[in-house]
């Protein structure tokens, strides 16, 4: 379907609206820069291509997503996420404290979804508490750098402010005033959505100084890779982030 460029296949991108590879990841970049949005998934099923349905297994149903844009029906910006969901009572669940939310995180059994599967709340509560000397800081892994894997390319594609929230509350389970975003080199338009969304927060008033209203100063930073695979192990990214160059 995204063939080469050529008379018959020019006529068919002419009815359908499709554009060949290259050309289409070349126009998602520039879209993501201007602010605008991909074309959604709709619009291939109509003309005959992609995935018509969707099939779930254990009983599950569409509305039981938690991320609910991975699919590209709406818009990846805030008034698309807010619609979905997304900030709401945010300032609510910050002002829970550190304790509560890791008690609910513990209590509701989520695990992180690398191979490991480690408990989320517990990984959480290894922070210190009682730290008054020096700042501390989330730090999201999301080189994703291992050859096929693309879970959280799609996240950071259509739903950004998941992941921006999720940074805010996470942030303050663990005491931080602070997230880094360390994003794979080669997620150009990742990155582009990601800029987008953050400065969106910002403008909301969910991040900076008194984030959400709840008196508590938190700040996300975006920091794009070098490309290198070692980056996506926990101590060569940190080294990376701090600018040490890895050998």
């Amino acid at each position: 379907f995204f063939g080469t460029l050529n008379k018959g296949s020019e006529k068919l991108t002419r009815r359908s609206g499709a554009l060949p590879l290259a050309a289409t990841t070349m126009r998602a970049v520039q879209s993501a820069r201007r602010g605008a949005r991909l074309p959604s998934p709709r619009l291939f099923a109509a003309a005959g291509v992609g995935p018509g349905r969707r099939h779930y297994q254990g009983g599950l149903t569409d509305k039981d997503r938690i991320f609910t844009n991975l699919y590209n029906d709406d818009d990846f910006g805030i008034e698309g996420a807010m619609k979905r969901g997304d900030w709401y009572k945010t300032k609510e669940i910050v002002l829970l404290g550190p304790e509560r939310i890791i008690a609910d995180m513990k209590g509701s059994g989520l695990r992180g979804r690398g191979g490991a599967g480690f408990p989320s709340g517990l990984k959480w509560s290894f922070m210190p508490k009682n730290n008054k000397t020096s700042p501390q800081y989330l730090v999201v892994n999301a080189d994703e750098s291992e050859p096929g894997t693309c879970k959280d390319r799609e996240i950071m594609r259509h739903d950004p402010h998941k992941l921006i929230e999720g940074c805010l509350i996470a942030g303050t389970a663990m005491r931080a005033n602070a997230a880094y975003i360390y994003i794979r080199g080669e997620f150009v338009y990742e990155a582009c959505v990601l800029e987008k969304a953050i400065a969106q927060a910002y403008e909301k008033g969910f991040l900076g100084k008194n984030a959400c209203g709840t008196g508590l100063d938190f700040d996300v930073h975006l920091h794009r890779g070098g490309g290198a695979y070692i980056c996506g192990e926990e101590t060569g990214l940190i080294e990376s982030l701090e600018g040490e160059q890895l050998s």
